[in-house]
Formats: structure tokens, sequence, C-alpha cells
């Protein structure tokens, strides 16, 4: 990098800052920082959903994967997520919004400790607060690696300063600061995707390559194939049904963007454009990635680097630049939401039960909470991802798919089939056992199995094995022991009937006390 290129970085930086800034103008209490008021128009709510699932991870962990396999690299990721909000565009993003307008709640959990229990709520906040630290931490780890390559500073300075920037503008701006700087992130992500394919174009060309006939090539034998490898179909199979409640709300910080539109109809055109931009986009960012054997020779085993080499040697500077800033834009996109749900579950889920002062919190109160939730969640994911490549747990792909797909489905099926009508006999015990015996498995498949199993468990079993144990589980306990009592029901009810009328004018959120003392000991609120 030269003098050009950090000016570019530093440019980004402060207009992150501003929108921040600016933001803080449109945050008067936890229903503006949390969900945008109801008030977020449906193609802003679906740019951001989409920017919200990127990170740098897809230019480290899966350009490795695309250096190594090829094309699998799409199959396995991008598709099975576009696909899976395809579908939850008509199961799950109306459902989520009406949570809002018509429950009056602030965060995607809220509403569990009606539909269950609270320990089931309390069970679910806890474990899906936790993986969100390892989750996030990852990320920044990711960028930090890219920092290094371009720059030479440390990992930790990388987090640090990546992190601390991030912390800025999400913490004054709230979900407004947010979806604000993940529009201006998709603007430089299009400039930088596409100056990256042409520089890759350009350069096969000067080595007598033709756009189709590089498959043809030595190094890339094989790569045409979509599913090869540890991605196989069974992987393939287990991540749609993962990020089908991974990306319509399993996750949390998407079931914001659902929630933060002004009805159901709203929410659900911004998940089919967030749909549209994943089949088509990741196919245009990935191109370089599948033809970076050709071009560079990566210096790690595992192909992390690649990218980022490639990205040195083709782009002049300036360009060089404003490419290392859409690696900060996906990344900050991803860990800024990430950070304001968590906020917003440990704000109105978690907090009201451990705290007394916390149930009279009022707007003013809640909004400081809130804001310091977000800095230290920020501060804690920080510190993991200083862990990242540590021998608890290994490389960044390796936090991603293992650790994360791997968790993601016992923390998400009682959540996200919670607001279907079929799944209405399912109570707090399917709920809290699919959830329990889903981390036992993936305990076991991971570690006592894994240890004992010549060459170790294949990973599609064990991302898949977790996520079908809870599914079975849900389901089985459901018809065994049906616990649909009239209170669940009318929250079924209220989620799943059509005609939502103006949802901005339902948006104003109570107090995190309202129900929190009726559910102690009881479990359902009248």
């Amino acid at each position: 990098m030269n003098g050009l290129d950090w000016a570019v970085l530093i440019g980004y930086f402060g207009v992150m800052v501003a929108i921040g800034v600016w933001s803080h103008k449109r945050v008067d209490d936890v229903s503006d920082f949390f969900t945008a008021g109801g008030k977020m128009p449906w193609w802003l709510s679906g740019i951001s959903h989409h920017m919200s699932g990127y990170s740098a991870v897809m230019f480290t962990g899966y350009a490795g994967i695309a250096y190594t396999y090829g094309v699998t690299s799409f199959v396995t990721w991008s598709f099975p997520i576009a696909l899976g909000i395809a579908i939850g565009s008509k199961l799950f993003a109306p459902r989520i919004n009406r949570l809002r307008s018509r429950l009056h709640v602030a965060s995607p959990l809220e509403y569990l400790k009606n539909r269950y229990d609270l320990k089931t709520q309390q069970a679910l906040a806890w474990s899906g607060m936790l993986l969100k630290i390892v989750d996030v931490g990852a990320k920044w780890a990711a960028i930090a690696t890219l920092l290094s390559v371009f720059t030479g500073i440390s990992l930790n300075q990388g987090i640090l300063i990546t992190g601390g920037i991030t912390a800025v503008y999400c913490t004054i701006g709230g979900l407004w600061a947010d979806a604000l700087t993940e529009l201006g992130q998709f603007v430089i992500q299009l400039l930088a995707g596409v100056a990256m394919f042409v520089a890759v174009v350009l350069k096969l060309n000067d080595k007598g390559i033709g756009f189709f006939g590089a498959w043809d090539e030595p190094e890339l034998q094989g790569h045409g194939e979509p599913l090869v490898g540890p991605y196989g179909t069974v992987f393939l199979l287990a991540f749609l049904f993962i990020k089908l409640f991974e990306y319509n709300g399993g996750m949390l910080n998407q079931a914001q963007r659902y929630m933060a539109t002004a009805n159901a109809h709203q929410a659900e055109r911004s998940a089919r454009l967030s749909a549209i931009l994943w089949l088509v986009w990741p196919v245009v960012l990935f191109f370089p990635m599948w033809m970076s054997p050709l071009l560079v020779e990566s210096q790690k085993p595992d192909g992390s680097d690649s990218y980022g080499l490639m990205t040195e040697q083709l782009l002049p500077h300036g360009l060089l630049g404003l490419v290392i800033v859409g690696f900060f834009s996906h990344t900050m996109a991803m860990c800024s939401s990430d950070a304001n749900a968590i906020a917003a579950v440990f704000t109105r889920d978690a907090a009201p039960v451990l705290s007394k002062r916390a149930r009279t919190w009022g707007q003013r109160s809640g909004l400081i909470a809130a804001r310091v939730t977000t800095v230290v969640f920020l501060a804690l994911s920080m510190a993991v991802a200083t862990q990242v490549n540590s021998p608890a747990f290994k490389d960044i792909i390796t936090v991603v798919i293992k650790w994360v797909a791997g968790l993601m489905g016992p923390i998400a099926i009682p959540m996200m089939l919670g607001l279907l009508r079929p799944f209405r006999r399912s109570g707090p015990t399917a709920a809290l056992t699919s959830w329990s015996m889903g981390l036992l498995a993936f305990w076991l498949v991971n570690y006592p199995i894994n240890w004992n199993v010549d060459g170790g468990v294949p990973l599609q079993y064990q991302v898949s094995i977790p996520l079908a144990v809870s599914l079975a589980l849900y389901i089985l306990i459901g018809f065994i022991k049906p616990e649909d009592t009239p209170e669940r029901l009318a929250i079924i009810e209220k989620i799943n009937t059509d005609g939502d009328g103006d949802g901005a004018a339902a948006a104003a959120i109570p107090a995190p006390a309202g129900g929190v003392d009726d559910v102690i000991g009881t479990g359902v609120k009248d």
C-alpha cells in the first residue's frame, strides 16, 4: 500500500463514523436503536440483509476453498443462502415482522417467553449470544489477516483498528447506522468487485487464456465440479437447512432487518431482494478466486491468502485501496449488525431476568444500556479473535463452518419453527430437549467420536448431525407431549394472520419489564 491507498482507507473510516453521527439524530428510543422504528424502506432492508451476511471470511476462508476446490465454494455456500432466503421470504420474513408490529417486541427472541417459557428464552438467548461472540471473533480475525497481508501490521493491531471503528458508528447510530453504512458498503463492494473481475480477465488474456478456456488449464483440473472434497451432497443439504434458519433470523441480525420494515409485505420484498443478490453477485466475487491458481501461488496450506496476494499483484494503487476498503465493508457490515442484535437480546431478554433494576428501565436508560452492551459485545468478540488459529479454535474457516454452522441448528430450530402453525404442539419441553440434545450431539460428534474414528468424522456429518438431532426431537416430542395451550396458540395466530395494516403505527416498544415478573415461575403470560 502507498499513500493513495491509505487515503482511501482512512477516508472510508471517516465516512463510516460520520454516518454514525448523523444516524444518532434518528435514534430516540430502543425501538429506533434495534428495529429502526419499523420505518426502514424494503429496498434498504434488503440490501442491508444481504450485506450483513458477508464478511472478510469470504476473502480468506472461502477464497481458500475456491483456490483448492473451485466452484464448490459457490455451490455449497452462496447458492444455499440464496435458496434459503427465497424460501424464507414466504415462510419466515412476514411472521418475524409481525413480532414487532403485533407483539411489540424489539428483540427476535423476546417472544419466546410467551411462545414457550422463560427458561427456553434464556437458554436460547445465552447460547445465541455466546455463539455470536465466537462467530464475530472469526470475522475480526479474517479482516485482520487480510490487513496484515497488505500493511504488515500484526493480527491484534488489525483487530483493534477494525473493531474500534465499528464500535463508534454502530454504538451511537443503532440499526439506522448499520443499514446506511451497509448501503454505502454495497456501492463500494460493487466497484471493488467489478474492478477485481476486470483485472483478472485482462491478466488471463495477457497469458493467452480465454474467459472460458481457463477451465481446461491443468491448474484448474476438477475445479469445475460442483461437489468435491469434504463438500459433498450431504454437506450441501445440511448447509441448505442451516442457512434457511440462519439467514432468515436464526442468527438474529437478519431477523432485525425483517422487523425494521413497515409491514409483513415489505419484509417479504426485502427478503426476495436479498435472495436475488445472493444468487447473482457472489458469482462476480468468486470468479477471481476460481482463477487464482493460474495467477498466484498461495503461501498458506489452506489457500486463505490467495485473494490478498492476487489483489496486490493485479491492481494499481488507489484501486488496491478500494478493494481493501471492500474487505473492511464486508466485515464491518456483518459485525455491526451482529452487535446490534446481541445488544437487543441482552437488553430485552437477559438483563431483565438478571436485575430488577433492568425491569424498570425507561427509554433513556434502556438506550444507554443498549449502547453499553454493544461495546461490551464487540470487546469480547475482539478478545476471542485473538485466539483464532489457536488449538482451541483452529483456523478461520473451521470456526465459521464447524462451530457456527454446527451449533446453529440447535439454537435456531425452536426459535424459527416456533413461528409456524404446523409446529404449534411443540412447547417448552420440545424446545429445551431439542436444544440441549443438539448441543450434546455437536460435542459428541466433534470431539469424543471424532477422536476415535480413523481420519476423523467427515465435515458434512459434523455439521449435519446436530441439526438432524434437534429437528427430529423438536417434532417428535411435540407429538408425544403436546403443549399447545390457549395462550401459546394465541401468540401463533397473531404471527400467522394476514392483514397488517400500517405496521409503522404499531412500532412502539414497551419497557422490557412487561411480562418478566409475570412469567417467572409460571412460564406463560396471559
